[in-house]
C-alpha cells in the first residue's frame, strides 16, 4: 500500500510515543498551536470550536471525544477541525487532574461522597466497566446469565458524578480558552496577511522592474 510504513511501529513504542509524543509535550502543544492559528476561518469561529474541544475533555465519553467536540461544535457553529485539534487540551498529562476534579465537583453538586480509593482505581473502573460491556455482550449472544455490577458501580461512582462535575470546570476552562484565543488568532492572521501582502507587492514591483528593464534594452 502506498500510504502503509516500511517500518511498522511496535506496539510498545506506539504507546510510549502516546505518553511522550517525539520531542516532547511543548513541541506537540506548538504543533497544535500553529495548526489552530492558520485555520482559515474567523478567529471567533475558531475560537467556538476551541471552546467545544477543550469543553469536551472533561466528559468522561473517552474515546467518543472528537464525535463529541465535532457535534459540539457543530452546533455552535464553530471550527470544526478547530474543535478536534483542541480535544489535545486532555493528554496523559491532564487526564487525572481534570478526572479528579470532575469528580470531585460531581460528587459536591449530588451531594454524594466519593468512595475512598475511587481516584487510585479511576482507570481501573473504566477497564471494569469495558470487561463488563464485551463480556454481557457474549453471554446475550449465548443466552447465558450476566452480571452488570462492574457497569452499575462504574456508572454510580464514575461516570455519573464525572458528566454532572464536568459541566462547571469544563464551561470555566473552556471559556478561558476562548477569549485568549480571539484576540491571539486575529493578530496572527492580521500579522499574516500583512506578510502575504508584502510578498506579493515585492514580487510584484520586482515584475515590474523587470519589465521596464526589458523595455529599455528593446528602445
Amino acid at each position: 500500500m502506498v500510504f502503509k510504513r516500511r517500518d511498522p511501529k511496535p506496539f510498545l513504542r506506539a504507546v510510549l510515543e502516546f505518553l511522550w509524543p517525539r520531542g516532547g509535550w511543548a513541541r506537540a502543544f506548538q504543533y497544535v498551536k500553529h495548526r489552530v492559528r492558520r485555520l482559515p476561518d474567523t478567529p471567533e469561529k475558531i475560537a467556538r470550536g476551541i471552546w467545544a474541544g477543550v469543553f469536551t475533555t472533561f466528559s468522561p465519553f473517552y474515546g467518543m471525544h472528537f464525535f463529541v467536540a465535532a457535534f459540539i461544535a457543530t452546533v455552535m457553529r464553530g471550527n470544526i477541525l478547530a474543535s478536534l485539534m483542541a480535544t489535545f487540551f486532555g493528554n496523559p498529562l491532564t487526564y487525572v487532574p481534570i478526572g479528579i476534579i470532575s469528580l470531585q465537583t460531581g460528587h459536591w453538586l449530588l451531594g454524594s461522597e466519593m468512595q475512598e480509593g475511587t481516584t487510585r482505581s479511576f482507570g481501573g473502573k473504566f477497564v471494569d466497566a469495558g470487561e463488563d460491556l464485551w463480556l454481557n455482550l457474549k453471554h446475550m449472544l449465548l443466552g447465558e446469565p450476566r452480571d452488570w455490577t462492574g457497569l452499575s458501580t462504574f456508572y454510580d461512582e464514575i461516570f455519573f458524578p464525572y458528566l454532572v462535575g464536568g459541566i462547571v470546570p469544563g464551561i470555566i476552562a473552556a471559556t478561558i480558552c476562548y477569549y485568549l484565543s480571539v484576540p491571539v488568532i486575529r493578530a496572527y492572521q492580521k500579522r499574516r496577511r500583512g506578510a502575504i501582502k508584502a510578498k506579493f507587492d515585492a514580487l510584484k514591483a520586482k515584475a515590474a522592474a523587470k519589465a521596464t528593464e526589458i523595455k529599455n534594452k528593446a528602445d
